[in-house]
């Protein structure tokens, strides 16, 4: 359909005149469209004339191999910084990262989850393209349908880029909304119109202390845009809309639709994520130079005047970090086992045996979830990932290579002092001394950082406070079943799902990714996951519970799923990302650390720029790069982004 035919397609479905059509024609094709913008060249003046490169390297640590960190360090490397990557997981990749697991005698590859990723994913997708990731290695999403509890499905195309037929798309597309209702309820339009004039100062100052259902019920937005739209879509923050800040919601709408210039194309991988794009990402560090530390947990920094020297890890020794915790030997029960947490945050579990005891860090030796004894067995579960060890701490299923790290039991009297061995590594790596540098970047998790800053002194009470405050947002649950038929009547690879206890999503692996499509035709089977995105805490329960609830959904989405027989299962329960409530902006920190030498990255770290999500992670490990380039007086790299305000704004 041409532009014109299409613009008075839906001018006539919304009763307005020609004359106006045309007007609003040529005012919003010809000016108020979001166009691609580069974050740097207004701000850097001068830049043309510095070096690109250093001369004479210098050393630089990035802690944390996920995207922030991977895109911190192929940058620096770029500028002829000696790096070293440390990750404490076996693998890299962060929420990218996989693994491999046994099942119906066949290796198959797994992950946290389904991922999307969207064309103004710029900063990623240039990094990614960098390392040699092909085509081959994505298909376009068909649509993005969004299955409702009780409701007729709703399909979402590929929308249009240019506003308002972006806008008028989704609407017209929806079955439970039309064009003429929808303008016509002008009053529940206002806060639509208001997250078209997303501008970071006004838009955080103004509503970052409210919730986004809260902002959305103030405004008597239509319900049933809420329902159809607004709730599905800002459910996949990972944060539920009853505790997203209104702030981060707005931002998070303009980034993916009302202010992209890409309108809702996305990709998803033909593999799994980490033999796609990780395992490419790895070869190009070390073809860069990078040397990749992993299995390494970074334990503290040193610091001196006002400055990072060095990066310890697990295993170098660093002092004041043996000590764990003291209770009370009355508080262990005569059988079984004690799960507690340190004063900072270190779950550790603790038992009696014959005359003696028995300790463990609990911290899974694959990505530091913390595991609890196991229903049923003698041993141990991560629920995160599926990983099991023994009664001895040895793992014997799932991700983790290396043992949990036994702890140091000594009686002090009515007390038990639990601790490290001096010494001691919690990975099976051998152990290295502290990592020297002249800059370092810390890009781990929410909980990776503030672990690491926990006991580390600080130049600035007000920066310890704010690293403190870094929260997680509520646990996720991702279910994976093989089942022994297929799903006759799902036609899309990935549904986004509203109106259920728990699930969020849907997607049919058996349809779009390799090996699973090979196992589904042999076995005439098929492989779904169902994700919960964020689980409210009225609705944390048994593993099973949930497990049987998520079942009688997908009987209820896919009814022919009630004969089906499961043969595997995984199912894994985490909460590792971040939090976006309301008030959380104010004092979240930025890329810039009081100490000179030290800078942050990651997707919880505070930018003006408008990112969110993975892309968030790859746009603040460039920004991070790209400060370090301006205290060595090299030249930055301008970053491409969608553009900086809202079209009305």
């Amino acid at each position: 359909m041409q532009r014109r035919e299409f613009l008075m397609h839906y001018l006539r479905r919304a009763g307005a005149g020609a004359g106006v059509m045309t007007a609003a024609a040529a005012g919003f094709v010809g000016y108020y469209q979001p166009r691609k913008q580069y974050y740097g060249p207004s701000k850097w003046s001068g830049d043309e004339a510095l070096a690109e490169k250093l001369k004479t390297p210098k050393k630089a640590v990035v802690v944390g191999g996920g995207l922030a960190g991977i895109s911190a360090a192929l940058e620096l490397a770029n500028r002829n910084f000696e790096v070293t990557l440390v990750e404490a997981s076996a693998s890299l990749g962060g929420k990218l990262t996989g693994w491999e697991i046994d099942a119906l005698g066949q290796r198959f590859p797994v992950e946290h989850g389904f991922h999307g990723f969207f064309d103004q994913y710029y900063n990623l997708n240039e990094m990614f393209a960098s390392a040699g990731v092909g085509a081959d290695a994505f298909m376009p999403s068909p649509g993005y349908p969004v299955l409702f509890n009780g409701k007729a499905l709703e399909v979402f195309g590929q929308t249009p880029k240019l506003f308002p037929f972006n806008i008028m798309s989704v609407v017209q597309q929806s079955r439970r909304l039309d064009i003429a209702s929808f303008l016509k309820d002008y009053p529940g339009l206002l806060p639509v119109i208001g997250m078209f004039r997303y501008r970071y100062d006004r838009t955080f100052r103004d509503h970052d202390h409210i919730d986004f259902m809260t902002y959305c019920r103030r405004g008597e937005v239509l319900p049933a845009f809420i329902d159809t739209v607004l709730h599905p879509f800002s459910d996949a923050t990972m944060n539920r809309m009853e505790v997203l800040s209104a702030a981060e919601a707005m931002r998070y709408f303009h980034f993916y639709f009302m202010g992209s210039p890409e309108g809702l194309a996305f990709r998803i991988t033909t593999r799994d994520c980490m033999s796609a794009l990780i395992d490419p990402l790895e070869r190009k560090l070390k073809a860069s130079g990078v040397r990749v530390l992993k299995g390494r947990k970074a334990s503290g920094l040193a610091v001196q005047d006002g400055r990072v020297t060095a990066v310890h890890l697990d295993g170098s020794g660093v002092a004041g970090q043996a000590s764990v915790a003291t209770l009370p030997r009355s508080d262990v029960p005569e059988s079984g086992w004690l799960v507690r947490q340190s004063a900072e945050g270190m779950p550790f579990l603790v038992a009696r045996r014959g005359s003696g005891w028995v300790a463990y860090d609990a911290r899974c030796t694959h990505m530091g979830c913390p595991v609890r004894p196991a229903d049923g067995s003698p041993g141990f579960l991560c629920p995160c990932h599926a990983g099991q060890f023994d009664e001895e701490g040895r793992p014997v299923g799932g991700p983790p290579g290396a043992p949990l790290a036994r702890l140091q039991v000594r009686e002090e009297g009515a007390n038990l002092h639990l601790a490290h061995a001096v010494g001691a590594s919690l990975s099976s790596a051998p152990a290295e001394g502290p990592l020297s540098c002249d800059y370092c970047v810390v890009a781990s998790n929410v909980r990776g950082t503030r672990e690491l800053f926990a006991n580390m002194p600080s130049v600035s009470p007000e920066f310890a406070r704010r690293v403190a405050s870094l929260g997680e947002a509520d646990p996720y649950a991702v279910w994976r079943v093989w089942l022994d038929r297929p799903l006759s009547s799902a036609t899309y690879p990935f549904y986004t799902v509203s109106g259920y206890t728990y699930t969020d999503s849907v997607s049919i692996y058996s349809s779009f990714q390799e090996p699973f499509i090979g196992w589904a035709r042999k076995s005439g089977g098929c492989v779904v996951e169902l994700h919960a995105y964020a689980v409210a805490p009225e609705q944390i329960r048994p593993e099973q519970e949930i497990r049987d609830t998520m079942l009688k959904e997908l009987h209820d989405m896919f009814p022919e799923t009630r004969q089906a027989t499961i043969m595997h299962e995984l199912f894994m329960m985490q909460s590792n990302f971040t939090r976006w409530a309301p008030g959380d902006h104010a004092s979240r920190p930025g890329i810039e650390t009081p100490y000179s030498n030290l800078f942050l990255a990651g997707d919880w770290v505070s930018t003006e720029a408008p990112v969110f999500l993975m892309e968030a992670a790859a746009f603040t490990g460039r920004m991070a790069a790209n400060a370090i380039a301006s205290k060595e007086s090299l030249r930055r790299t301008p970053l491409p982004i969608v553009p900086m305000e809202g079209i009305f704004a």
